[in-house]
């Protein structure tokens, strides 16, 4: 008996000590784990706002730069690396696994834009550059030229005063004569846009010349040589003109703009220049006439017509141009070279036409390559004593053909180097030209 209550007791206690409550951690387990997932719903339902509030907001910002750059590339041309803002710093969207499929579609269509609005606006800057070497960009208010110039002229003529003797040897006086001439030129050229289809246009040179003669070989001896040297320096002949936009460009025809010109006679005329006449003691054939110093003008009136036709033919373009130069009788006190005569007259100097064709291709956004032929066609002059009828001047007419290679470089968004080589293709052209210009724009 007493063992049965004590087995009953004993089951009791084991039954009490059970753990009637072992259930209780698993069901707080539970609920905190729906209570996670629920933080985790919640935040990633925020994280997907913010990135389609992100997206949002990137298509806005590429918007508005492509806006900035179309702006900017209207009012002026300018280099890529400044004028264009920074791109801004987005992450991949697609890597984030953005939910606006649209604003991705949206942000590679305008990246797309302003990736071509740059290559635009940047060979518009090397295009325009090169158009602006023709007279032909009217979209600039104002642009400042300084521009240095060298040439070289070197002639030499063989000059034989005698005669044949049994129609084979020659009598007579043979002599070498060389006119070695350098300029250097300083141009101050200002250009103003008055409106987009006039520009008016100033160029002031500024010259300093050197010119050597020498005369050799007279009286058949080659040691008879004799060298005298002048030189001058002295404001240039200003000329102004007016550029006029004839017809924009189209698919078909070119851009043509018309130009009006006048110099003036505002340098150092060439008459009334007292000569010397050099000569070496004992020698008599030995002697030869310079001026006393050099000229800086032409000392007449000229007027200027002219039409130039530009083409684009991306990333390149063509021009070409013609004109005529018409040149004003004027009188002078002495037009005689002779220092012991005086002969008041007038001057006539020939009329000329010149005409020229070439292509400038554009490298990248700053530089820019130009080859171009150009020629110019002088008539006679005419010189006419007081009293006396006008004759023409032999030798005065003159044929002046040059080849020309330029670069152009954008230095910064304001300022342009152009270089340029120019080489002599007939006797009356200069041996080369050698010029650097800087236009600064405004």
């Amino acid at each position: 008996m007493h063992r049965n209550l004590l087995a009953a007791a004993i089951a009791c206690g084991l039954l009490i000590s059970l753990p009637g409550r072992a259930s209780t951690p698993q069901d707080t387990a539970g609920e905190a784990d729906a209570d996670d997932v629920a933080a985790v719903r919640a935040l990633e339902r925020d994280l997907q706002a913010l990135k389609a509030s992100y997206a949002d907001e990137v298509r806005k910002l590429r918007a508005l730069d492509v806006q900035v750059q179309a702006l900017q590339a209207r009012l002026s041309g300018q280099t890529a690396g400044s004028a264009l803002p920074a791109q801004p710093a987005a992450p991949d969207i697609a890597a984030t696994n953005t939910p606006s499929h649209e604003a991705n579609g949206m942000e590679a269509g305008t990246r797309a834009e302003a990736d071509q609005a740059a290559r635009d606006n940047a060979q518009n800057r090397s295009l325009e550059d090169a158009l602006q070497q023709q007279n032909a960009a009217f979209n600039r208010k104002l642009t400042i030229e300084n521009g240095l110039t060298y040439s070289r002229y070197d002639r030499k003529e063989l000059t034989l005063n005698g005669f044949l003797a049994l129609d084979a040897i020659f009598l007579g006086n043979i002599s070498i004569d060389r006119v070695a001439s350098d300029s250097l030129t300083y141009d101050f050229v200002a250009r103003y846009g008055a409106s987009p289809r006039l520009t008016l246009n100033l160029d002031v040179p500024y010259l300093a010349r050197r010119t050597t003669y020498q005369k050799g070989g007279a009286g058949g001896s080659a040691a008879a040589i004799g060298e005298e040297s002048t030189s001058g320096t002295g404001i240039g002949d200003v000329n102004f003109a007016v550029n006029y936009k004839l017809f924009g460009e189209t698919t078909l025809r070119p851009d043509t703009l018309l130009t009006v010109g006048v110099t003036a006679p505002t340098g150092r005329a060439p008459y009334g220049i007292n000569w010397n006449t050099v000569s070496r003691s004992g020698d008599q054939y030995l002697q030869f006439a310079v001026p006393e110093r050099q000229p800086t003008g032409n000392g007449v009136w000229q007027g200027t017509l002219g039409l130039t036709a530009v083409k684009t033919i991306d990333p390149a373009i063509v021009f070409a141009n013609l004109g005529y130069i018409h040149s004003f009788e004027r009188s002078f006190g002495d037009i005689d070279t002779d220092p012991q005569t005086r002969t008041p007259g007038s001057v006539k100097l020939g009329d000329a036409y010149y005409f020229g064709a070439g292509v400038a291709f554009a490298f990248n956004e700053r530089a820019s390559l130009s080859l171009s032929f150009s020629d110019r066609i002088n008539g006679k002059a005419s010189l006419q004593p007081r009293g006396k009828p006008s004759a023409k001047v032999i030798g005065s007419d003159a044929n002046a053909a040059t080849f020309n290679m330029g670069v152009t470089y954008a230095l910064d968004q304001h300022t342009t180097l152009v270089s340029m080589l120019g080489v002599g293709l007939t006797a009356d052209a200069p041996d080369f030209t050698l010029t650097f210009k800087v236009p600064y724009t405004f």
